[in-house]
């Protein structure tokens, strides 16, 4: 795992592992039972690509929303009280038309081999509301020492982004800088021995995944396969 150092100009941007919020944007706290809604800290895969990053919190006291209106993007500042003279401004602006920043002034110092990735963050994902602010992705090598600004997605015509104070905003994960996937077709035996595993795993699912097959609020069957197997081969790891 690699170390991530870091330093600020606000402290209150609050870098942290992500967190799978339940209650909160992953969901309700529901067993894995019948009659249960599904939510999304229910599925493995997408709880541990979701918590394999860092998340940024929103540092001020005032909601922004971000609207485009009339093909203009608009900020407005949302506060409950009259601010303070010497209230900080959130340090957003336009980037274009169909993008905006905001002025993070973070250093995330990561080993030499690796780079950070900014990520749009995860609860995007389970947002129903379309207010989720959208994160463009950006590689930046270990050796530019400060992360000045992040740019997003300006929303669509009448649409708004909110961020809202303490609630993570963005993700940013830890990649090897210079590692590029290849991709090449499996041989004849490598693809056999993968159908193989395949049928192994669909003609045992009844057994793999005893007693946690459960139906939920909107009829969707579900299992623990995928999570007994990987319990298992974390046991046999740590052996």
């Amino acid at each position: 795992m690699p170390i991530v150092k870091y330093r600020m100009v606000n402290p209150r941007l609050n870098p942290r592992r992500t967190r799978l919020e339940v209650p909160g944007w992953a969901g309700q706290r529901e067993p894995r039972a019948d009659g249960s809604h599904e939510h999304a800290w229910h599925c493995l895969p997408f709880s541990e690509a979701a918590s394999a990053g860092i998340e940024l919190c929103y540092p001020y006291d005032d909601e922004l929303h971000v609207s485009m209106r009339d093909g203009a993007l608009v900020f407005d500042i949302h506060s409950a009280a009259p601010p303070a003279p010497d209230r900080p401004v959130p340090a957003f602006r336009s980037f274009g038309r169909d993008y905006y920043t905001y002025q993070s002034l973070i250093d995330l110092k990561v080993p030499d081999t690796h780079a950070i990735k900014t990520e749009t963050h995860p609860r995007f994902y389970t947002d129903r509301t379309g207010t989720c602010p959208v994160a463009v992705p950006a590689l930046i090598r270990h050796w530019w020492p400060m992360v000045y600004f992040l740019v997003f997605k300006s929303p669509d015509e009448g649409r708004t982004h909110v961020f809202r104070p303490g609630e993570p905003f963005i993700q940013i994960t830890v990649v090897e800088a210079d590692e590029r996937p290849e991709l090449e077709p499996m041989s004849p035996e490598e693809a056999a021995e993968r159908e193989l595993q395949s049928k192994r795993i669909y003609a045992s699912r009844d057994t793999l995944g005893a007693g946690t097959r459960w139906t939920s609020s909107t009829n969707t069957v579900f299992d623990g396969t995928y999570r007994n197997i990987l319990g298992a081969a974390r046991a046999t790891t740590r052996k």
